[in-house]
């Protein structure tokens, strides 16, 4: 029997793992794709940023704990997502204490994903950033927002936020595929510069969540 523990704190955490963990949920949803994709920034951001984060990947549940330990969540795949009632509130306090979750639209998961996070945030709406918001001005300069790594729709990239008091707690890219731009460039056929720009923002991303 699993066992979810819930931390309500009124001051920001001190986060114990230097690490980027990666999300898993239920519902369907493919939370396990892009294997290579969070080792790769990883790897370019202890290059680049000259951060220590650690290169294994842990994989973290919506109702664990374990979240807590993380100050970085990143969140992927193509289907559907549901969050229970428990893993609502956990991953609603988790960000509430100073977490923060970037979700990324590997195509087709803005839909469920709105619709689960509704149940962490009932209280906030999903906002677009603008291009000058300094999640796109870090080490790396995105002047027109996130770089459009897989065509998808057609349609522009797009930024979306949930902020809480003035402070971006969750992240949702959509329309660009930064998570597919970051896996190694012959697994999709990307160029090295779609990779390239794609391992830049996602350093943005890392950079902004540990200065903001």
């Amino acid at each position: 029997m699993k066992i979810f523990v819930f931390f309500i704190l009124s001051a920001q955490m001190v986060f114990s793992q230097n690490a980027i963990a990666l999300l898993k949920y239920n519902g369907g949803g493919d939370w396990y794709a892009n294997p290579s994709s969070l080792p790769n920034l990883v790897r370019f951001c202890n290059q680049n940023l000259k951060t220590n984060l650690k290169k294994d990947i842990p994989i973290v549940e919506v109702g664990s704990s374990e979240l807590y330990l993380y100050p970085l969540l990143h969140l992927t795949g193509h289907g559907n997502i549901v969050f229970s009632d428990l893993e609502s509130k956990n991953l609603r306090n988790y960000l509430l204490a100073g977490g923060f979750l970037h979700a990324d639209d590997n195509y087709g998961l803005r839909d469920y994903f709105f619709k689960a996070m509704k149940s962490v945030f009932p209280d906030l709406e999903w906002q677009k950033l603008p291009f000058n918001h300094p999640i796109y001005h870090q080490k790396y300069d995105f002047n027109q927002g996130l770089p459009k790594i897989h065509a998808h729709d057609g349609k522009p990239s797009e930024g979306w936020a949930l902020i809480h008091k003035g402070r971006v707690v969750c992240f949702f890219s959509t329309e660009c595929d930064l998570g597919d731009g970051w896996e190694n460039p012959e697994v999709h056929g990307d160029t090295q510069d779609s990779h390239l720009k794609a391992l830049m923002m996602g350093a943005n991303i890392v950079q902004f969540v540990f200065t903001q």
